[in-house]
């Protein structure tokens, strides 16, 4: 499979747009419960028991993971610019970027109580 760059760019800028979305409902739900009781342990595992903000939060995860990957392979093919580089870092991004991801979906699993 071998995208064009226009067609990552279009991946980058809509992983940009649904993250803001999706993160300004984060805050709204955050703001429901006061500050004060919102970082407690039992309110923090709490929150990944709920499946709905279980699912909510690993939306955010892909969408930051792949919109921030995406913008640090725009940073480092814009320093050095041939083909060997570009497939380096492509490849590099892409695996980095599935590693966080699973490392994230494993906490989220594990916080939720599940076993895998």
């Amino acid at each position: 499979m071998n995208l064009r760059e226009s067609q990552i760019m279009k991946i980058h800028y809509l992983t940009g747009v649904c993250a803001l979305f999706v993160v300004a409902v984060h805050i709204i739900m955050r703001l429901i419960v006061p500050f004060s009781t919102s970082l407690t342990y039992e309110n923090v595992i709490g929150n990944y028991h709920n499946i709905p903000y279980a699912v909510l939060l690993e939306i955010i995860l892909i969408l930051i993971a792949i919109h921030g990957f995406n913008g640090l392979r725009i940073i480092l093919l814009e320093l050095r610019q041939n083909r060997i580089w570009e497939k380096c870092v492509s490849y590099a991004i892409i695996i980095a970027s599935i590693a966080v991801i699973a490392y994230g979906t494993r906490t989220i699993i594990f916080a939720n109580g599940l076993e895998l």
